[in-house]
């Protein structure tokens, strides 16, 4: 497929993934977080969302797929090395967040279905 075959689709799923982020978000919310960053990203590594509740820091990986069993199956090794690296990052640029506990939360977003959140989904 050459690139420009190819950008329609990217660009659909670029939507379908900030859908699915914006879901997750009000998700969070609802339950009490506070967004602290959408799309964090720093060096080689990146997190979806990050988000406060009292003394706990969530990382939070969004995952949208036709159900949620393939959501789970999508968060790969590689990924969660990702995501850590983006938490590192983000710690160690916020010395306030020293002490906090930290998550690393999987929201699964399919069609039709409320999202839904994987608490400790992953460890360091």
């Amino acid at each position: 497929m050459t690139g420009l075959a190819a950008a329609p689709k990217r660009l659909a799923a670029f939507r379908r993934g900030l859908s699915a982020e914006t879901k997750a978000a009000w998700l969070l919310r609802l339950q009490g977080w506070r967004i602290l960053a959408h799309r964090y990203a720093e060096g080689p590594g990146e997190v979806d969302l990050i988000a406060r509740r009292g003394r706990t820091i969530a990382f939070v990986e969004v995952k949208a797929r036709g159900d949620f069993d393939r959501g789970v199956e999508a968060l790969t090794p590689r990924q969660q090395a990702r995501i850590r690296r983006g938490a590192e990052a983000f710690l160690a640029r916020r010395p306030a967040y020293a002490g906090y506990v930290v998550t690393f939360d999987l929201v699964l977003v399919a069609p039709g279905r409320l999202p839904r959140r994987l608490p400790n989904a992953f460890g360091w």
